[in-house]
């Protein structure tokens, strides 16, 4: 560990310093000599880092988003080469190329902090030998040493000897207590956050090595943070559950407010959605639109979830629309239906545009209408008329009801002598 440290020995000074200034800050309320004075600057040294990493962070989501997208066609990738796992990855690494994306890019954040990580660690062990280290001089050097956090030195380490530890002013009960707890919760902090990752912000139904790859990360980085955690300096043990508490917090803001579509945090989202858009009538914010704006857009691809939430909006009155926002149904030309078809509602419009179906015609409505023009038919005078006159019955399209439909329809011959009709009973 002193070695990798050793490497990272150039960012000691802007490290060191950074401590020394919120040290002057914390040192003037709690005391110079103080554990409060030492851990609070730590902690506001791992804030401080976590605020610069942010775009980071968002450059991880858009990652993560964008491995999302692809889901479907790792699924088809799957499908199709399921029996030759070669050819299977070989089209997965040819699928990032071509989109651009990158399945470590969800370790952006471990590895940007890594440096600082070991700078801190090469200050702390030089206070811990008695070395002065960056712009920490021996005034300083001598105040961090006095300085214990809850019993123990913030240069102590689960391994030192009773002989260190004295030296510190402190006992090898205090410190390893102290430090075995901090351990412990590093990598349960450290495991929850994968956990929460893997069963609320995945979608479960497509098995890719994206999915492999967090599922391994789960239990590799607590089992690396219980191992290496022994070796570390509680000042380092304090830097380190700040990071992972900041990065669940961080982790379950994005979760509640940005889903994994098919996830069940998506389920747990639009259904919350679903609520405040029924009872206000629209989407306020710009991320909600966002949402609204990819799900009206994946049309018949959308998944369970977000059929329900459309279905939901339907039943209120309400549509999705293309640019995100929700307006009622019957006041809009074009709303995006459940299958994602376009569908015309402007009031008696969709009936206009559907197709008209005749009218069926009784029996004695039928009977009249073939005697009607059987009677045309066989009149003298109608065929005595001039070429310019009107023409007949025989003579004009046939409609429904009348013509040459009506007489087959009454029993009427075409041509030749008609059938005697019955006398009506009286």
């Amino acid at each position: 560990m002193d070695t990798i440290a050793s490497l990272f020995s150039f960012i000691t000074t802007p490290v060191s310093w950074v401590i020394v200034q919120f040290h002057k800050m914390y040192g003037a309320i709690f005391g110079a000599d103080t554990g409060w004075a030492w851990g609070l600057s730590i902690v506001s040294l791992v804030i401080l880092i976590r605020i610069c990493l942010i775009p980071l962070f968002v450059k991880q989501i858009k990652s993560t988003r964008a491995m999302q997208t692809l889901q479907p066609e790792m699924k088809k990738i799957q499908e199709r080469y399921k029996n030759d796992k070669q050819r299977q990855s070989e089209e997965m690494m040819k699928l990032y190329k071509e989109t651009g994306t990158n399945p470590l890019s969800s370790c952006l954040p471990i590895l940007a902090q890594s440096p600082f990580f070991f700078a801190l660690y090469h200050v702390l062990n030089g206070i811990a030998s008695g070395k002065t280290i960056g712009v920490i001089n021996d005034s300083l050097l001598a105040s961090a040493r006095k300085a214990h956090i809850f019993g123990a030195p913030l240069a102590a380490k689960f391994k030192d000897g009773s002989a260190t530890v004295h030296a510190l002013g402190a006992t090898v009960t205090d410190v390893r207590v102290v430090t075995a707890l901090m351990i412990v919760l590093m990598s349960a902090s450290q495991f929850y956050t994968q956990r929460q990752l893997m069963t609320k912000n995945v979608d479960t139904t497509v098995k890719t090595p994206f999915m492999q790859q967090q599922k391994m990360l789960m239990y590799v980085f607590p089992l690396m943070f219980a191992v290496f955690g022994i070796n570390f300096p509680v000042g380092v043990l304090v830097y380190w559950l700040t990071t992972n508490v900041w990065t669940m917090g961080q982790q379950m803001y994005v979760i509640r407010n940005n889903p994994t579509p098919g996830s069940k945090a998506q389920a747990a989202y639009l259904e919350r959605l679903t609520k405040h858009v029924t009872h206000a009538g629209k989407v306020s914010r710009r991320s909600e639109k966002t949402i609204v704006k990819a799900i009206v857009a994946k049309g018949r691809d959308r998944n369970e979830f977000e059929r329900k939430f459309v279905n939901a909006l339907n039943k209120a009155g309400l549509a999705a629309q293309a640019d995100g926002s929700v307006v009622k149904s019957t006041a809009q030309a074009a709303v995006q239906t459940e299958d994602g078809a376009t569908t015309t509602t402007t009031g008696t419009a969709t009936a206009a545009v559907k197709r008209q179906q005749p009218k069926r015609q009784s029996k004695a409505q039928r009977q009249s209408g073939g005697s009607k023009s059987a009677d045309e038919s066989t009149s003298p005078e109608k065929s005595d008329e001039p070429q310019d006159a009107k023409p007949s019955a025989a003579e004009q399209p046939s409609k429904p009801g009348s013509g040459t439909r009506s007489r087959a329809q009454s029993g009427q011959r075409k041509g030749g002598p008609q059938r005697p009709k019955s006398p009506s009973k009286k």
